[in-house]
């Protein structure tokens, strides 16, 4: 009788230990949309809809015409080696750290930082956070 009463009480602790546990999570989810503008090597990154996101969390990695940048910008951030200071929206460390539906994040390539942007190339901007992608967006300047 003890034996099954303990058999009984370990199966139950499994199967709550196996049911309990989240699977790993996956990467909130955002429509974005990048716009460049070459003369100012300005990025612009607006959210359309999608889930809120924590700049905090939020990593961005810029490409032009499939080369990195010399220096990434951290977001969020106010001066940074090789941006302009003074990024707008939720890119600026001076505001708030969330990212909703209908705001833009922007920021400007310092001349310190290469390769510059000419008209016509493709840049390509990651936004992702420790669980993953969430999205890859590329426009031509």
């Amino acid at each position: 009788m003890l034996l099954v009463v303990v058999t009984v009480a370990l199966a139950g602790l499994t199967g709550a230990i196996v049911l309990g546990s989240d699977p790993a999570e996956s990467p909130p989810r955002a429509r974005l949309t990048l716009d460049v503008d070459a003369g100012a090597d300005r990025i612009a990154v607006t959210h359309e809809s999608g889930d809120t996101l924590s700049t905090e969390a939020l990593t961005v990695r810029v490409e032009v015409d499939g080369r990195a940048l010399a220096y990434q910008p951290p977001v969020p951030f106010f001066a940074a080696r090789g941006f302009v200071s003074g990024p707008t929206g939720p890119f600026n460390s001076g505001g708030d750290t969330t990212w909703t539906a209908g705001e833009t994040a922007a920021l400007e390539l310092a001349t310190t930082n290469a390769p510059t942007i000419d008209p016509g190339e493709t840049v390509a901007v990651t936004v992702a956070t420790d669980r993953g992608t969430i999205a890859r967006l590329e426009a031509v300047a």
